[in-house]
């Protein structure tokens, strides 16, 4: 079935998702700051790549949007309201919202428009579908570090990277205070996800 573009679901289901990707982008940048209050800076990284993310994201369906230019677009949703100071719950929160994207919302756009004929935004929504699920899971990877106390803490010997200096503290917690340039402990984080971090932010990578 060929539909009309500005007559389609996939216009507003467009619209959709560039006013949640808007809203997620400033939800997760307002949880970073909460982050940053509490000095929590990996956690602050991690909500700010993703709000940048998320970004991207809200740009692509802008982009697709171009045969509507000039024109109003009328639609309805509802929106998450996580105004609260908790990382752990903001963490969670974050999770859940990710999941409900990749499970069920993009998975259902993407249907509607390989029904309508446009096969190029199909494929769009299933790739935006493989990115929020791997925010999900890492929001969910250091909500569960948090809650148990192991953010901070190893089994083994580990390396732990102070954002602020580059220093490398070998042990199986990371200090209080970092012994170089005296930042607080949740300036740590296991290396090999700074690692990771940094690589992804500096291809450009979405995880």
């Amino acid at each position: 079935m060929s539909v009309n573009f500005m007559q389609s679901k996939t216009k507003e289901n467009l619209m959709r998702s560039f006013a949640g990707e808007s809203q997620a982008k400033n939800r997760y940048k307002f949880a970073a700051d909460e982050a940053k209050q509490q000095n929590m800076y990996f956690i602050e990284q991690i909500f700010k790549q993703t709000a940048h993310q998320e970004e991207q994201h809200a740009k692509i369906f802008w982009d697709l949007l171009k045969e509507a230019n000039g024109q109003k677009i009328t639609v309805d949703g509802d929106y998450p309201v996580e105004n609260v100071t908790d990382l752990i719950v903001l963490l969670k929160d974050a999770q859940k919202n990710e999941y409900e994207e990749c499970n069920w919302v993009y998975p259902e756009f993407q249907r509607i428009a390989e029904e309508e004929g446009f096969p190029a935004i199909a494929a769009k929504y299933k790739q935006v579908s493989q990115i929020e699920r791997t925010h999900g899971d890492r929001f969910g990877t250091f909500a569960v570090l948090m809650e148990q106390n192991k953010l901070f803490t190893s089994d083994t010997e580990t390396e732990w990277f102070c954002f602020n200096c580059g220093n490398i503290h070998k042990g199986t917690s990371a200090p209080k205070q970092c012994p170089f340039c005296a930042k607080p402990q949740g300036y740590f984080v296991p290396f090999k996800y700074y690692k990771f971090l940094a690589e992804n932010y500096a291809t450009g990578n979405q995880v």
